[in-house]
């Protein structure tokens, strides 16, 4: 079992790490990682592992066997010792764009307060589909709400439930296609505003900056007809 860097810290860049395993397709699992596994429509994180003697490009990561992570280095690139102690670091820029973009689309969902059928988060853009089976009728404006809640500057945070508690609350769930990370006892609630001036919450394992302010202004794509129900919202940071 991997061990969750990530999770203690969204912002942490480098941390040591031993190497637990090779899998059998040239991937590596560390015993503690930095780097988030694709999951939940957010892309893996990208960077490089330092040993004493190399560097070795780590080109994504994603969930192996249980609850391991692995890191995937280009193909044909020579592969570390199991046991070996390694310096991982993470390619932060990649990394932080897509905090703020994930971010940005938990406010996407508040803007537009329909079901969620799909979503994906790169560091180039993220969109978000929705049970909407008409157009918005003023995209200017629901960006120009989006941009008023980041410019807000609300504070992100997160806390955890029990699975019982949510299956209790089907209501804090917006994803129709994805369900959260069940079945270790415990799920994890992302927040956006405080208790008193709330304006998002709901459960998610991914990455997020700290406030709304950090996103920076986004703009709103095309709105794109999926099926007879759904439409695709993309969204693009200005920077």
């Amino acid at each position: 079992m991997t061990e969750l860097l990530f999770r203690e810290d969204a912002y942490r860049r480098e941390a040591p790490a031993v190497i637990s395993a090779l899998t059998d397709r040239g991937g590596i699992v560390l015993d503690k990682s930095i780097f988030y596994a694709t999951s939940g429509g957010q892309e893996g994180d990208c960077g490089m592992l330092r040993t004493v003697e190399r560097e070795i490009p780590v080109a994504i990561t994603v969930k192996g066997e249980g609850d391991d992570i692995v890191l995937v280095p280009p193909e044909g690139t020579a592969l570390p010792t199991p046991g070996e102690d390694v310096v991982q670091v993470l390619d932060w820029d990649t990394r932080h764009r897509k905090m703020r973009i994930h971010t940005a689309l938990h406010l996407l969902s508040v803007v537009i307060p329909l079901p969620v059928t799909g979503g994906a988060i790169t560091a180039e853009k993220g969109r978000l589909d929705f049970d909407m089976p008409e157009a918005p009728a003023d995209k200017d404006a629901l960006e120009a709400a989006l941009n008023d809640l980041v410019a807000k500057d609300y504070v992100v945070s997160e806390s955890w439930i029990t699975d019982a508690e949510l299956a209790a609350n089907p209501g804090l769930v917006k994803t129709m296609s994805v369900m959260p990370p069940m079945g270790s006892g415990r799920v994890r609630l992302v927040r956006i505003g405080d208790e008193t001036t709330q304006i998002d919450l709901q459960p998610c394992g991914g990455t997020h900056v700290k406030s709304t302010g950090e996103i920076g202004r986004v703009t709103l794509g095309k709105i794109e007809k999926k099926g007879k129900q759904n439409r695709r919202v993309n969204l693009f940071l200005d920077d």
